[in-house]
């Protein structure tokens, strides 16, 4: 909108350490090339947070030229300034100035994808009325030459306003150069003065900000008209005067009539990029490529179905199996580490204190590495290449159903690799109640550290015979994978129906052609992801770990029978510890379930890693590195009570069972939940609610069967 005051509702910022010379907001759709192009003009230099009081990611890239640096801010995709969801919320409030320590861009870099001119366009035309200098970068030019577009760029600036449009094709390097000239100086530039798309909004928000308090853009006011005076827009009405409300009305009636403005405001805006699209694009007859080809393919339900879970076979065995070399590697090498410096520190607290404690806590995040790693290369190659995007768009229909969206089926199986890349995983979710409740829901899934558990129990308790063709502890663990899958969903279902209840957006979706990932993007986010990871959850299990260090270690005990073996006085060291004191502590709150105090002291130990169970079940029983061998199962069937009765009887072994598939016990997932969600009440909530259904299920199967 033309000749609007650069006023801005007033916002208190954090000072930043390095301030750049000039900071541009990075604009465009989803599946525009955004973050490819991002990649390629910071390369490395570039940092990851987030948005002050959000779960959102900002990313910041630094580019150099000139003598002047210049500040990149890579937005979350939107395909407009209304916005349907919570990322494009955060991104229109970064593109008005409005968010809360943050510093409003000087300039806008906006990225339109050539294949689909019509939609770039649309929200091209709202960035131009913010009267702020901007650059258009027009990427998939070679995509849009192969589909038959022709694009006359030079007619398309003159119908922008004299706007500089620069064609790139981010993944080869394509017109960056001249990309990178055009951001120097933009910021000086004046604002480039287009056509007004819609005269009777822009005449309207200009008499409403006649009477406003505080000066404001024409449109922020326009917004307000158009979406109502809803979240933020409630500020903008403030500012307009104690008449402000019925002004609005009026012209909201005037210009809508009994019309939903969101869809007036699509039929004004796209009437004029159709108007441009007929000078500027022109169709010539179309090479269709295997890409096209192999996308309308895939576009079909039955194809589409079966090449998915092809896809996601693959990610889970990727996961799954290819990491556990690399884990093996790094749990051997945390051992082998610890050894050598107990043999050179000696027995005293310092020696465990470094062994058991920083390098034991240090190995317990790095094992979790590999996973995270492995998973998020497929998550984006499959989402730098499209599929993503159509995965979704298959499973969108049945996870409707329990209250997700299709966006949730990646992070769902992933987790039963691993909940914390799962959790990591839900970032590709952009509505924030689907997300919340798919984080709550993959701790359910069986990952691969209830395996052990498992293993240990099924093959002591569980007889080994067949049902007809099967084997039954093959279906024993077959039904508390099961168990986990339907635990899980009822959870989302619930959740989605109580806490996160509220109407779903619309799942608006545009299927981009099949194209190749770039190495450099696919390398420069594994970067970041790791570095989050290992930053941010590492030192909450790093802690911990060292919390239930001292816990098994102090106080020392002092009257231990020399006579007794190195295993067994290891267990008795434990029974005297506060890890095993806190174990006969609550040993009648869980005396119900059927576990006496080296159960429960087990289950606490087990708090930051479900793996560590098997390990301190092998001490309290004293069994040391026969712990995961047959001595352990015989000291676990040859356990009682002190009145003699079988403290591991078949309905305690169900109920350990169904504790372990419910139960909460990782400080990994507490971390990441808290991390993804920017605090404590989902993760608390989960630890609550998971270990109130794993103590009920236990205390049910131990008392009726």
């Amino acid at each position: 909108m033309a000749n609007a005051t650069e006023i801005r509702i007033p916002v208190t910022d954090i000072p930043v350490s390095r301030q750049p010379d000039v900071s541009i907001a990075v604009v465009g759709s989803p599946n525009s090339g955004k973050s490819t192009l991002f990649n390629r003009l910071t390369g490395l230099r570039q940092r990851i947070g987030n948005y002050p009081g959000v779960t959102v990611e900002r990313h910041i890239g630094t580019l150099k030229t000139d003598g002047r640096t210049i500040e990149l801010v890579d937005l979350p995709g939107t395909h407009g300034l209304s916005a349907h969801s919570y990322e494009e919320q955060i991104a229109i409030d970064v593109i008005f100035g409005r968010m809360q320590g943050t510093q409003p861009p000087d300039a806008l870099l906006a990225v339109v994808d050539a294949t689909n001119l019509y939609q770039g366009l649309y929200l091209v035309q709202q960035l131009l009325e913010l009267e702020r200098p901007v650059v258009v970068a027009l990427t998939m030019l070679d995509a849009a030459e192969a589909r038959g577009l022709n694009i006359d760029v030079e007619a398309l600036s003159a119908r922008l306003g004299g706007v500089k449009i620069c064609p790139v094709v981010a993944i080869t390097g394509k017109g960056i150069n001249e990309l990178r000239n055009a951001l120097v100086g933009l910021a000086d530039q004046p604002p480039p003065q287009p056509t007004a798309a819609w005269p009777e909004l822009t005449a309207a928000a200009r008499e409403l900000a006649k009477s406003a308090i505080v000066p404001l853009r024409l449109a922020e006011i326009g917004r307000l008209l158009i979406d109502g005076a809803t979240g933020v827009n409630q500020n903008v009405l403030d500012c307009l005067g104690p008449h402000a409300a019925a002004n609005v009305d009026h012209y909201r009636e005037k210009l809508f009539g009994f019309d939903p403005p969101v869809a007036r405001e699509a039929r004004v805006r796209y009437g004029w990029v159709r108007d441009i699209l007929r000078e500027v694009q022109h169709n010539v007859p179309p090479f269709y490529s295997w890409r096209t080809r192999l996308g309308a393919w895939l576009n079909r339900p039955i194809p589409g179905t079966i090449g998915l879970f092809l896809v996601m076979a693959i990610v889970f065995q990727a996961v799954f199996a290819w990491a556990t070399p690399i884990m093996d590697l790094i749990d051997d090498s945390t051992a082998m580490i610890g050894s050598a410096v107990a043999s050179r520190l000696g027995d005293g607290w310092f020696a465990s204190l470094i062994g058991d404690g920083v390098i034991a806590g240090v190995g317990s995040v790095l094992i979790f590495l590999p996973q995270i790693m492995i998973l998020f290369v497929f998550v984006i190659l499959l989402e730098d290449s499209g599929y993503l995007a159509r995965a979704a768009y298959l499973m969108d229909r049945a996870m409707r159903a329990v209250g997700l969206s299709g966006q949730s089926i990646i992070p769902m199986i992933s987790s039963f690799a691993c909940a914390v890349p799962g959790i990591m995983a839900t970032r590709v979710i952009p509505n924030r109640r689907d997300r919340i409740a798919t984080i709550l829901a993959a701790p359910f899934m069986t990952c691969s550290a209830r395996l052990p558990i498992y293993a240990l129990l099924i093959a002591a308790f569980v007889p080994r015979q067949d049902v007809g063709v099967l084997n039954l502890q093959g279906l024993v663990l077959f039904g508390l994978y099961m168990f986990g899958i339907v635990a899980g969903v009822l959870t989302a279902l619930l959740i989605r129906k109580t806490a996160l209840r509220g109407p779903k957006p619309p799942f608006a979706l545009m299927l981009p052609e099949f194209r190749r990932p770039n190495i450099q993007t696919v390398l420069i986010q594994l970067w970041g992801r790791a570095r989050v990871f290992l930053y941010r959850a590492g030192t909450v299990i790093f802690a911990v770990a060292v919390v239930v260090w001292a816990l098994a270690y102090y106080p020392r005990a002092t009257d231990i029978d020399p006579a007794l073996t190195e295993n067994q006085a290891a267990a008795a060291q434990l029974e005297q510890s506060w890890l095993g004191r806190a174990g006969k502590f609550v040993e009648p709150a869980f005396e119900p379930l059927g576990w006496d105090w080296r159960v429960s002291s087990a289950v606490i130990a087990g708090f930051p890693a479900r793996e560590v169970v098997v390990a301190v079940l092998g001490t309290v029983y004293a069994v040391g590195d026969d712990a995961d061998e047959v001595t352990l199962s015989q000291r676990l069937k040859a356990a009682t009570w002190p009145d003699g009765r079988s403290v591991f009887t078949l309905p305690m072994v169900f109920g350990l069972l169904i504790f372990y598939a419910c139960c909460l016990q990782c400080a990994a997932t507490l971390a990441v939940i808290r991390r993804e969600t920017n605090t404590w009440r989902w993760p608390v909530f989960a630890w609550v609610y998971m270990t109130s259904i794993g103590y009920i299920g236990a205390l049910l199967a131990y008392q009726l069967l």
